[in-house]
């Protein structure tokens, strides 16, 4: 039960180190968290309710495009998508630029993640986080013990046969991989952590001023 146990925490960190290490993938969707949040700062001409996906440093900037937004918006229909867009682009692009990830632009709503992203979001919004981990704690199990099937199944190769040392190699390398990249993702879990709380909080309030 105890190595159950580690292995969903190791995991998890994985699992959510990679999920913020890959530029928080839906941070950059149009039904993304940072798009979401700024949709409804324009709502209700609040603009703390984005301030929090950026730097210290890009406040200023943030603040002074996101009254310039409400000023355009209020222009005719044309002027309030474009208005809009740019400030979804000017404040996803700085958010990805404030945790070290590239920006190419918006992507559109209803994007396949896969499922951990969807999971993770489901987790904080119903306060479980059950099926997170148990969709992790597979991920890892299998992940780790089909490797090592592998490992064990090659290893007692013929010295002569070149081939199936390679073959043996191969596995080794992805089996000491994989291990490498659980160990390695605990060491980030103060990012993952300081990532996830933003997140939580963020989704407080928009849920808060839908109430």
């Amino acid at each position: 039960m105890k190595q159950k146990k580690s292995s969903i925490i190791l995991l998890l960190i994985l699992g959510l180190s990679i999920f913020f290490q890959n530029n928080f993938a839906h941070c950059d969707g149009l039904d993304g968290p940072v798009v979401i949040a700024a949709k409804k700062a324009l709502e209700t001409e609040n603009v703390n309710l984005v301030l929090i996906w950026v730097k210290a440093e890009n406040i200023e900037h943030i603040t002074h495009v996101f009254n310039h937004t409400l000023s355009v918006r209020k222009l005719n229909d044309d002027a309030q998508t474009l208005a809009d867009r740019f400030f979804f682009e000017t404040l996803v692009r700085l958010h990805r630029a404030g945790e070290g990830a590239s920006y190419s632009g918006l992507k559109p709503a209803g994007r396949d993640l896969g499922p951990a992203i969807p999971a993770a979001d489901k987790a904080i919004e119903t306060g479980s986080d059950q099926e997170l981990l148990n969709l992790l704690n597979d991920e890892v199990t299998d992940g780790l013990q089909s490797r090592f099937k592998k490992v064990m199944e090659l290893k007692n190769y013929d010295v002569n046969n070149v081939a199936a040392g390679q073959e043996f190699v191969k596995a080794y390398v992805e089996y000491f991989h994989f291990a490498e990249g659980i160990y390695e993702a605990t060491k980030k879990w103060d990012m993952v952590t300081r990532l996830i709380m933003i997140h939580k909080i963020q989704t407080m309030k928009i849920t808060k001023t839908q109430l």
